[in-house]
């Protein structure tokens, strides 16, 4: 019998949940139809919608209210690379924490490194237009 799986929940900023000893996890995929995922499932990956998680492990079962994202099945474990988690969704909430301030800076500075290359294409094809 395959041994249980680790659950991995992630966000750009922060990992949400961590959970070893997962028996199984149900999600709702973007094509409309639900998943369970027990030990010894084969590799995927794909698209999931908003929708709560649910999982269980060594404590009982769980849900977490998600935000549309990827799932990825792999013989470690699954792994769900999401934009958020509605609040209220079972997690403690880390608003305002380190990780959300260093991602919200790295953000800004990458919008405004984009915004500079594009102004500067802008001018050089100006400067081709005039010429």
């Amino acid at each position: 019998m395959p041994e249980p799986f680790r659950l991995t929940v992630m966000t750009p900023a922060q990992t949400l949940l961590e959970a070893e000893g997962v028996a199984w996890v149900q999600a709702r995929l973007a094509d409309g139809g639900p998943i369970g995922i027990y030990p010894g499932h084969a590799p995927l990956l794909a698209e999931t919608v908003t929708a709560p998680l649910r999982y269980a492990d060594t404590s009982g079962e769980h849900a977490i209210d998600l935000g549309a994202g990827i799932l990825q099945v792999k013989s470690e474990g699954v792994t769900v690379l999401t934009g958020s988690a509605k609040p209220g969704a079972g997690l403690e909430p880390s608003q305002g924490s380190k990780e959300d301030r260093r991602f919200d800076r790295l953000a800004q500075e990458l919008m405004t490194a984009l915004d500079a290359q594009s102004d500067s294409v802008l001018d050089t094809e100006q400067q081709t237009e005039g010429n």
